[in-house]
Parts: structure tokens; C-alpha cells; sequence
């Protein structure tokens, strides 16, 4: 089989190195679609190295810090994970925060298969990433939910669902978030390279008009969305997110987020606004801390 999940599971971490200066954030933000208008100073704190209060930088930045690309396929090199990277696909992201971003650092990357689940046809391998910064302490954790078809029915455990219904009334925000057609080709400097989001090829093959944008790209755009909006701009009082990719969304379409203020954070789901709300982020979730009363951003 494949993977074998006693292998794996009890493989010694991967330690990789991870280092990003403020150019490699700035870039992420603005494959955000950040800096526009390029004249607003709520949009110049993520691209603009010398604002006021520093360069701000989204948690969701850490996925890709130093060039990892988002899912840190380093997974996959451990033993027991003999895997065809065509099965693969990126279900479910989640961030634990345990302190701010710096805009630059020299940090190590400690990854581990906690779990691989079984959902009959597919096998789940839940890859977790530990941030450390500059002193050896976190910064943040990963985990990514990594769906492997055709390798479930080795009859493991289920998992648990991760279902986070949205509450039964109207959205406290609804926001239309425009992407530009090279969104895709401008995230893919954040170092997620795979070719299903640049050639129209790999995407036919796929099963797609044209290459689709990267799951983590919709899910920073609504994490920053909520910050702005709900959070005051600060993005050093996000504690944590997570959300299910739940289908496809193509460069050039508006993203439609809504979210609903609950006792334990911001339900949020994101859908393609152009195909009749099909469903692109679902079972999401941003929890912050309080409003900080003084500043927080000099790095």
C-alpha cells in the first residue's frame, strides 16, 4: 500500500530552514490583491516597507513564509508515503497563532503526519507545521488536510468531521472581493509552483476550462477581509483560522465572503459570485484577540 500509516505516523520530524525578508511578504500581500487603491494608507501597511507603524503581515503569510508554497509537500519524502502527487489535493487549512508575524526572520519549519484518516475512497494525511522563530518559540502551526485518492479503504479511522455550520440568519458582512485574471500567476510567487494554476494544458487535463486559483490565495483574501473590516487593520490580533476548500475558483471572478459574528469567533464562507454562489471556502472560522488599545506593528 502506498502509505503506510504506522510508518509515517511515527516518522522523526522534518526540520527545514525558512527565511523571508519584507520584499517576500510584501509580494504575498500583494498577490492578495493588497495596495489597491495604492493610494489608501489601510492598504499601503501591507505592501509599503516604511509605513507609519511598520509593515503589517497577515498570519496566513506563515503557509508560505521562507518559499514553502502552502501545502509543504516534505510530507511526502517521509517514509511510507509512496505517493502520486496527481491524487493529491489540498482539503482543509488551518492556523493556530501564537504570536505575530515579523516581517523577517530566520525561522525552522518542523513538520509531522499526526493522523492519516480513511474516507473509504480517499485517504486524509494530516501534515502539521510548527513555525519556530529566531529563539526557538513558536510563531504559528499548521495543519494541513491533504485528501490522497484512491488510497482510503485500509479501514483506519474515520476523522472527525470538522463541520462548522453557519448560524440560521443573515450575515453581519457581506463583502465582493474582485480578482484580477493573473491573480494566480502573481501567487505562485509565494512558491506554490504546481501547473494547474498557469497551464491552460494541466488544466484541461484536470477537467478545467482554464487553471483555477490556489485555495490558499481565496483563503488569505478573506482572511484579510475580515481584518479590515471587523479587526481595525490589525492582523496581529488574528489568534487563529481554518477553513474546508470546497471547490474551484478561477482567476478573473469575485469572490463573495459573509460573514456572521459568533461567541466563538467569525463564521465565514466565500463563494464564486459569478456561477451562482458555488461554493468555494466553507466551514471556516477567524478567532482574534481584543482590540489592542496601543500599537503593535513595529518589527
Amino acid at each position: 500500500m502506498p502509505i503506510d500509516v504506522e510508518k509515517v505516523t511515527s516518522a522523526p520530524p522534518v526540520h527545514a530552514p525558512a527565511r523571508w525578508d519584507d520584499r517576500e511578504v510584501r509580494l504575498y500581500h500583494l498577490a492578495l490583491g493588497a495596495g489597491e487603491p495604492e493610494t489608501d494608507p489601510a492598504e499601503l501597511r501591507y505592501v509599503y516597507e516604511r509605513h507609519e507603524r511598520g509593515l503589517h503581515v497577515l498570519p496566513t503569510f506563515g503557509v508560505v513564509a521562507g518559499g514553502s508554497g502552502g501545502v509543504g509537500f516534505q510530507v511526502f519524502g517521509l517514509p511510507g508515503m509512496d505517493i502520486d502527487l496527481a491524487a493529491v489535493l489540498h482539503g482543509g487549512q488551518e492556523i493556530t497563532v501564537h504570536r505575530p508575524l515579523p516581517a523577517a526572520a530566520r525561522a525552522t519549519t518542523v513538520t509531522r503526519v499526526p493522523a492519516v484518516y480513511d474516507k473509504g475512497t480517499a485517504a486524509v494525511v494530516v501534515q502539521e507545521s510548527t513555525l519556530l522563530g529566531e529563539d526557538g518559540e513558536p510563531l504559528i502551526t499548521q495543519r494541513n488536510h491533504i485528501f490522497v485518492r484512491g488510497e482510503g479503504g485500509f479501514g483506519g479511522d474515520r476523522g472527525p468531521s470538522g463541520r462548522l455550520p453557519v448560524p440560521d440568519r443573515a450575515p453581519d458582512l457581506v463583502a465582493e472581493i474582485p480578482t484580477s485574471r493573473r491573480q494566480a500567476l502573481l501567487y505562485r510567487l509565494a512558491g506554490d509552483w504546481n501547473p494547474l494554476h498557469a497551464d491552460p494544458d494541466t488544466a484541461r487535463r484536470a477537467g478545467y476550462d482554464r487553471p483555477i486559483l490556489h485555495g490558499l490565495c481565496s483563503f488569505g483574501m478573506a482572511v484579510k477581509t475580515v481584518t479590515d473590516r471587523l479587526l481595525g487593520g490589525d492582523p496581529a490580533r488574528v489568534t487563529g483560522c481554518r477553513t474546508r476548500f470546497a471547490g474551484v475558483f478561477f482567476p478573473g471572478e469575485t469572490l463573495r465572503l459573509r460573514v456572521w459574528e459568533t461567541g466563538d469567533g467569525h463564521r465565514l464562507t466565500a463563494t464564486a459570485a459569478e456561477r451562482d454562489d458555488a461554493p468555494v471556502l466553507t466551514d471556516a472560522r477567524l478567532t482574534a484577540a481584543p482590540e489592542r488599545t496601543t500599537p503593535s506593528h513595529e518589527h
